[in-house]
């Protein structure tokens, strides 16, 4: 089985494509990809670029025209959860488009993405990742360990924490304190990204299986540029080190 692995941006890609073997290229539309092995396992890997369109755009290639029955999405985000801290990492068990819903006077009221209530109503809230792979990523990450982040990356000494929950996507950077407080409060996501919502979406059209894992570069409040640009290099090293521990579950 081929797996599609997308990243967003180069220093997350690199972690991966450095360690492809037999790889061959082929650019189409804006996206380079990489067919080869990583770690004895049949990948695709993209360096997609940021934000749901262009998620959405290389999701689809993989699915449809390089025939990946699954997709990972690896890399760096934001974190939510104020227990959570820079360097820890968020594997999703589901995630939801925080910018979708019906604008009404007194703001975004939040809905299913491509949904509206009164044209085509549904109950449903966000893409939930199949149970199935849910408990095998959970058993396969289980006691694995993981290298402390140095402190030059914004680490406190321990060893990263490996948390299980809501990834929140929107089209937008998060660099403010009070919109992350908003947020954690009304989804208590893990993390905000750009992207990995719309990965599930598009898997979920196609009926296929998808993971994010997510490490944290930044808190996403007022410092977040600063520390993303600090902390991303390291950070997604260990977002890496994970995909490639549950390849054989996936």
């Amino acid at each position: 089985m081929t797996i599609g692995l997308i990243c967003a941006i180069e220093p997350e890609r690199a972690h991966l494509g450095r360690e492809l073997t037999r790889a061959r290229s082929e650019l189409i539309g804006h996206a380079r990809f990489d067919s080869g092995q990583l770690d004895g396992h049949d990948v695709v890997l993209v360096g997609g670029g940021m934000g749901k369109v262009n998620a959405a755009v290389v999701a689809t290639l993989l699915l449809d025209r390089f025939r990946c029955r699954a997709i990972v999405f690896s890399g760096v985000a934001g974190g939510l959860d104020p227990a959570l801290n820079i360097g820890d990492i968020v594997v999703a068990d589901r995630a939801i488009h925080h910018d979708a819903g019906v604008i009404e006077a007194d703001g975004l009221r939040l809905y299913q993405a491509g949904h509206v209530p009164f044209i085509n109503p549904t109950e449903d809230l966000g893409y939930r990742v199949d149970p199935q792979l849910d408990a095998r990523v959970r058993d396969r990450l289980a006691g694995f360990p993981l290298p402390p982040v140095s402190r030059a990356a914004g680490g406190a000494g321990g060893a990263p924490v490996i948390a299980h929950g809501a990834v929140l996507t929107g089209d937008q950077f998060l660099h403010d304190e009070r919109t992350r407080e908003r947020l954690y409060a009304d989804l208590g996501g893990c993390a905000v990204d750009m992207e990995g919502a719309a990965v599930a979406q598009v898997c979920a059209a196609f009926g296929l299986p998808w993971l994010l894992i997510r490490a944290l570069s930044d808190l996403a409040g007022r410092d977040s540029r600063f520390d993303f640009a600090a902390f991303v290099d390291e950070v997604a090293a260990s977002s890496a080190a994970i995909l490639r521990h549950l390849l054989p579950v996936l």
